[in-house]
Order: C-alpha cells, then structure tokens, then sequence
C-alpha cells in the first residue's frame, strides 16, 4: 500500500509542477485593493472573501441581503472563472455577530440546494467597511464523482 502511494505521488508531481497560476478579476487589483478576486491554479479556483455591499458600495439594511450580496458576488467570480456553485468544495464565513447565524442558512441554502459544500462559519470582531459578513470559497472542476452516494465507494 505504501509503494503505490509513493509511485502515484511520484506520477502525479510532475502534473502539480506544471498546474498554471491565472488571476481572475472582475475589478482590476488597485493600490487600495491589492489582491485578485481569484486564483486559478489547475482544476482549483481559490475565491477572495466577498462582502456584501450593495451597488453604491453600501451595507444594505438587512443582513439577508447583505448575504445575498455576497453570495451574488462569489457568483460572479466563480461565473468569470467558467466555475459555478456546482463546482464549490469549501465555504469560509465570516460573521460579525452569530445572531445572524439562521438568517446566514436560510440565504445559503437558496444557493447551495443539493449536496452543499463542507463549510465553517467564524464569527469575527469586525469586517472591514462596516461589514457584517464575508464568504471565500474553493472550487474545484472535476470529471466524473469517485463515490457513489448509497455505497460511500
């Protein structure tokens, strides 16, 4: 078992050597926003954290938009990338206050209907902006499923 692991490993390193690194960008990086809004690297697309600011660039009224909003975002990002949420592998969260934790479930599951992705939720002392909510996320392109969901195999 331990051989075959290594000879895979070995076979599949070159592959990981040669995985291109691609920044995705709805907004170009500025001096007062230096950082892309993605990554691509191979079959893995690395999300920024996205707020939830409306258009004017505002904390909307209530925390369910404002987690639509940025929900809304990733999908534009994910969306730029040839990417969508069918894609997501991983959700971070970022909360102000856990309060808002239902309100958070209620918009992400408008989002992520079936089979959501492995996530965690941290509540945080302050976002920048005035914000009340962050979500980064990590995707992932794959062929066909390696499990099958009544066998686990």
């Amino acid at each position: 078992m331990n051989r075959l692991f290594l000879v895979l490993s070995l076979l599949t390193l070159p592959l990981l050597a040669t995985a291109q690194r691609k920044a995705i960008n709805i907004q170009p990086p500025t001096a007062a926003r230096p950082l892309s809004d993605a990554i691509l690297a191979g079959d893995t697309l690395y999300l920024s954290g996205k707020l939830g600011h409306d258009a004017k660039g505002e904390v909307p009224s209530t925390f369910e938009e404002e987690a639509r909003n940025a929900l809304e975002g990733q999908r534009a990002v994910l969306k730029a990338a040839g990417y969508d949420f069918s894609d997501v592998v991983k959700v971070t969260v970022f909360v102000t206050d856990l309060k808002n934790f239902a309100d958070w479930n209620k918009v992400y599951s408008e989002f992520f209907k079936v089979d959501p992705p492995a996530r965690s939720t941290v509540q945080v002392a302050a976002l920048v902006r005035g914000g009340h909510v962050e979500v980064e996320m990590i995707a992932v392109k794959v062929g066909k499923p390696r499990l099958t969901p009544a066998s686990g195999k």
